[in-house]
């Protein structure tokens, strides 16, 4: 059994010293989180589309089982809304292509205006798709949650397709005010949902977004232990990215669950050794 789990990044100001060395040059943070974590997300593919000597090196800092859930361009999701993107998709998965089996999928986020009516365009996106990838999507139009023939609707496009639906679970962050700087601006930005924990493929992906202190955090995911312990005596493979509004504690706090559910299922498999803080000189 493996779990995998990991953060929204692989380099934070606030790890380093802690989780990665200081100082380190860029070109060896990520190979420093992988011996923390062993997925992340990769959010930077969202906001351009990176040279494909860059991702070689993220292929050579990470081993074959590292597992990156990487991001659509906004050109493709949200500007072209999946319609008439070819130019831009190929110019992707061309750069993507040195990671090779390390992409675990592709994700597929789209804007909180991309409503059920838009549904067909998504399946007809989905459709011509290359096979080669494995594919999900992240909707944040409150319908698919709340409208049970929207869900069901979204939910029979994936299905057919293949695809996950990647829950971003914030339920636990609004259950409480703000509490510091980081928290008052994720409560303006982040989308506020129902709770979603339904697996549509073998590998699904969840979303968590916790608080800055950790003990609300892990209070809010024990939901999650569950649902996640389920999913492999099921058979199946999930990945679980832990969030907080500050991230400062982000890869203790993904190893800690990854403790958690490994505390009921010790079959799962460790994640490599914890390393102790490290400074270069």
């Amino acid at each position: 059994m493996r779990l995998h789990v990991g953060c929204a990044m692989w380099t934070h100001k606030a790890w380093q010293g802690r989780f990665l060395p200081h100082p380190a040059p860029a070109h060896q943070r990520l190979r420093s989180y992988a011996r923390w974590c062993n997925a992340v997300e990769g959010n930077t593919t969202f906001y351009a589309t990176p040279a494909r000597d860059t991702v070689a090196s993220w292929a050579q800092q990470t081993g074959p089982d590292f597992r990156f859930v990487v991001k659509l361009p906004k050109a493709v999701t949200h500007e072209r809304r999946l319609t008439d993107a070819g130019a831009e998709l190929r110019a992707f998965l061309a750069a993507i292509e040195p990671l090779g089996p390390r992409v675990h999928t592709l994700w597929i986020q789209l804007p909180g205006s991309f409503s059920p009516s838009e549904v067909p365009t998504l399946a007809g996106f989905l459709r011509r798709l290359p096979r080669s990838h494995r594919y999900a999507v992240e909707v944040r139009h409150p319908a698919f949650f709340t409208e049970p023939r929207a869900t069901a609707l979204l939910e029979g496009v994936l299905v057919a397709a293949g695809a996950e639906w990647i829950p971003f679970d914030t339920t636990a962050f609004f259950a409480r005010p703000p509490a510091s700087e980081a928290e008052r601006d994720a409560w303006a930005r982040k989308p506020r949902l129902p709770l979603r924990s339904v697996a549509l493929t073998d590998r699904p992906i969840v979303r968590y977004l916790g608080r800055d202190d950790r003990a609300q955090t892990v209070e809010g995911w024990q939901r999650w232990v569950d649902v996640v312990a389920g999913w492999l005596r099921e058979g199946r493979s999930p990945t679980v990215f832990i969030h907080t509004p500050d991230n400062a504690d982000a890869p203790d706090l993904a190893r800690r669950f990854h403790d958690e559910v490994r505390a009921r299922l010790p079959q799962v498999e460790a994640l490599p050794s914890q390393p102790a803080p490290l400074t270069l000189f």
